[in-house]
């Protein structure tokens, strides 16, 4: 107890220094939490699990998959076709459309890109929106903005985020001209906006819109098929309940006839995932094992400095301390104390700030990759601070204690006579 006291004094006598150094630390542990927390939420993303999990039913061939839109009803059911064949629990099939509200200004702010799907799926199928789990608020604000969305073909849902950077609203009205499909621009409604969370960037329109566009298309165009009309498919998604029924729905859509031209891949989400992600691998491997190392050593390094200064300037100090019966432990134990716990306060502080303005300020922050928009920061993330904050001043102690506890009794003589 006297050494805890002592080391809390020893902190308070050069405020400047302790409070410099608790604010390097903090900065570091604040990039290092938003680092290590899009690092853990991909793998969480790309972990296999076994019950009720995803698959993704994709082109084979091709990482842009473009299926034709035929294959969704029987793909829906896992191309079941006998009466022993395993059928999903659920499916949801995705298509990219993509396009801009201003012709003549194509800017970030102006670039639409959404989703089409059955907005019936959004209450099902989509992580973190299934009604059950969200407040009674937003469940019920999903329920009213899905049963829009089926009476009025033309509606949409978009996060908060993505209505203010174009500056729209909920009730607006605009046009988008779009880039991947050439010549379908569709007039959209928003009706609703996402909860507050993960979606605050993504929107999603009726994909029975987009492809009634697709089939009025020759109409216009002397009889001509859209280049996309037999491409429009690019996802589908199922649900089943456990690693065996995805083997079996696996094996009857790799093995079906229906699925040739194009053939199509069967694969759990997190294999899926991981495969869009492949594009981000040089990154992610930095981040992982550069970027989040050199900080921590960084940190390390600003400890270390800051100790060994203390060190230097408090010799005498501890060579009095053993004149009066401290042991080399009881020093060691000293500077390493307020070293770890300067560190520890700084880091899990800067953690649970961090933790608390990201999530519950901001929203999240915005990292875009693959199709994930928005990160958060886990509440682990208050350890991961606490944790990084302690283990750095430990590394970064370690030598300049070992030199004070070193400190010979002969020497505090000689200083006072």
């Amino acid at each position: 107890m006297k050494l805890l006291l002592l080391t809390v004094k020893n902190m308070r006598r050069n405020l400047i220094r302790s409070t410099l150094t608790a604010l390097g630390t903090m900065v570091l542990v604040f990039v290092f939490t938003l680092i290590w927390s899009v690092l853990s939420f991909l793998d969480a993303v790309t972990a296999e699990k076994t019950e009720n999990l995803k698959a993704i039913v994709s082109e084979r061939w091709q990482i842009a998959s473009q299926m034709p839109y035929a294959y969704a009803p029987t793909l829906a059911e896992g191309a079941a076709r006998k009466p022993a064949d395993v059928h999903p629990v659920d499916s949801m099939t995705w298509s990219f459309y993509g396009g801009t509200i201003d012709k003549e200004k194509r800017t970030r702010e102006n670039t639409f890109f959404a989703f089409a799907m059955a907005p019936e799926k959004l209450a099902t199928m989509m992580d973190d929106l299934e009604l059950k789990s969200l407040p009674a608020k937003d469940a019920a604000e999903m329920r009213r903005v899905i049963d829009l969305m089926k009476q009025k073909r033309n509606g949409t849902i978009v996060g908060w985020e993505k209505l203010k950077q174009m500056h729209k609203r909920v009730g607006d009205r605009f046009t988008v001209n779009s880039f991947n499909y050439k010549d379908i621009d569709l007039e959209l409604e928003v009706l609703g906006q996402f909860p507050d969370g993960r979606y605050n960037q993504t929107s999603v329109i009726n994909c029975d819109y987009l492809n009634a566009a697709l089939d009025a298309y020759p109409q216009s165009h002397n009889g001509k098929k859209h280049d996309l009309a037999d491409k429009a498919l690019n996802l589908v998604w199922l649900r089943v309940p456990d690693t065996e029924a995805f083997s079996r729905v696996q094996d009857q859509i790799m093995k079906s006839p229906l699925y040739t031209q194009p053939a199509v891949k069967c694969e759990t989400a997190a294999s899926g995932i991981a495969s869009f992600l492949e594009s981000y691998r040089d990154l992610i491997w930095m981040m992982r094992w550069l970027l989040a190392p050199a900080i921590l050593l960084t940190l390390s390094l600003v400890i270390a400095n800051a100790i060994s200064i203390s060190v230097r300037e408090r010799r005498r100090e501890f060579a009095v301390l053993r004149v009066l019966g401290f042991r080399p432990r009881h020093i060691l134990v000293l500077v390493v104390g307020e070293a770890v716990a300067l560190g520890g306060f700084a880091g899990l502080a800067s953690a649970g700030g961090t933790y608390y303005v990201i999530d519950h300020v901001f929203g999240g922050f915005n990292f875009p990759i693959a199709f994930f928009g928005a990160f958060f920061i886990p509440a682990a993330a208050i350890l991961w601070g606490l944790g990084a904050g302690v283990a750095t001043a430990l590394l970064g102690s370690v030598v300049p204690a070992w030199s004070a506890s070193g400190i010979q009794v002969t020497e505090a003589l000689s200083k006072v006579a």
